[in-house]
């Protein structure tokens, strides 16, 4: 039996490279599918907007494709990796490394680093180029894919309330004390019933609340329009209310989110499924280091006993089986059910420690 770690220099690379291949050749079929059958259903929203077109389109596809990279990079791993391995086993490659003194783990030990390189990929991809995209999207179809509001972290659509009043924003930007509002309607209510309306172009923040300029106030009891020019509204409302008030854990990045979290604590608000959201940052880009284990049931038994194709079928069971557990463990932490950090880390602790198990108890 060999005690060196990896197989030989030629071995480990012609593994690597075999499931590295593999695995992106899966991901780019995926996506292209997954991204035609998205813009079937999505194009008609879309081209709704007056005068979009195909320059629309293509922009959608530049905005959406990052996001079923980032989501289905994993099940591309999976199954790069059934593909790698029953093929290697089909070949007796397989049983070549065994009877050259090589582990199962030893075996497995060239996909496993090159799907380590692979999370390091995409944890920088989601950094990067995934968590804006999906920023621009959100901020693109909350304007129905009208024109996008200038600038980058401008939160568009965004409600507030003030005791029985209702505060809408069109558009909002900065934060802290230099927040500014734009397209500002205050709907001023008494007991329910809503008694006036006041908008205005722009607020700023002022000592005892908001300063609004070119305000109007409609009186629903009159029908009458008074100008006011400058108003004070909602003198309760804290910033936070406007720029915290929707945080989109996969509309920014982890040093963002991070900011965010600490801004929400600071104003006493509650953040267990925004931290969630936050550790899973790191564990979902990790997955890809489990779908080696998880699949290597594929790589081993004799390929001519019948059972490859079943191997397979349980390789791939146990990697969806991840997923489901993962998104349910996240789910129950948005919900407030499990901790953060157990909801973001306990699904890939347990598989890891399945298919450790599996991998012992069969081959080693």
């Amino acid at each position: 039996m060999q005690t060196q770690f990896f197989p030989s220099r030629t071995t480990t690379l012609y593994m690597a490279r075999m499931f590295l291949v593999r695995t992106f050749s899966v991901l780019a079929a995926l996506v292209l599918v997954l991204l035609a059958l998205d813009l079937l259903g999505e194009s008609g929203d879309v081209l709704a907007y007056p005068g979009n077109g195909d320059a629309q389109l293509w922009y959608y596809a530049s905005l959406r494709t990052p996001q079923i990279i980032a989501r289905f990079l994993p099940f591309s791993v999976l199954l790069g990796t059934l593909v790698t391995l029953t093929t290697l086993n089909q070949n007796s490659e397989i049983i070549s490394l065994k009877s050259a003194g090589l582990s199962a783990h030893q075996i497995l030990a060239p996909l496993i680093v090159a799907s380590l390189g692979v999370a390091a990929i995409s944890f920088a991809f989601n950094e990067r180029v995934v968590a804006r995209s999906t920023a621009t999207l959100s901020r693109w179809q909350a304007v129905n894919y009208g024109p996008l509001p200038p600038g980058t972290g401008v939160l568009t659509n965004i409600w507030a309330r003030e005791g029985d009043d209702l505060i809408h924003v069109d558009t909002v930007s900065g934060r802290g004390d230099a927040t500014r509002l734009s397209g500002v309607t205050v709907y001023d209510r008494t007991s329910g019933a809503l008694s006036a309306i006041i908008r205005g172009k722009e607020a700023r923040r002022a000592a005892n609340g908001w300063q609004l300029t070119e305000a109007s106030r409609f009186s629903v009891a009159t029908g009458e329009v008074e100008t006011l020019g400058t108003a004070r509204i909602a003198r309760g409302v804290r910033p936070d209310q406007f720029t915290l008030t929707r945080v989109d854990p996969d509309g920014l990045s982890f040093t963002e989110l991070a900011a965010a979290v600490n801004d929400l604590k600071a104003a006493g608000r509650p953040t267990d499924a925004l931290e969630a959201s936050l550790w899973h940052k790191f564990s979902g880009p990790l997955s890809s280091v489990l779908m080696p284990l998880l699949g290597a049931v594929a790589g081993f038994g004799l390929a001519r006993s019948g059972q490859l194709f079943l191997r397979a079928v349980i390789g791939m069971g146990l990697g969806f089986a991840y997923f489901v557990a993962d998104n349910f463990a996240l789910a129950m932490g948005n919900l407030g059910a499990y901790p953060p950090f157990l909801a973001a880390w306990a699904p890939f602790l347990l598989f890891l420690l399945i298919g450790e198990t599996v991998l012992v108890r069969t081959e080693e």
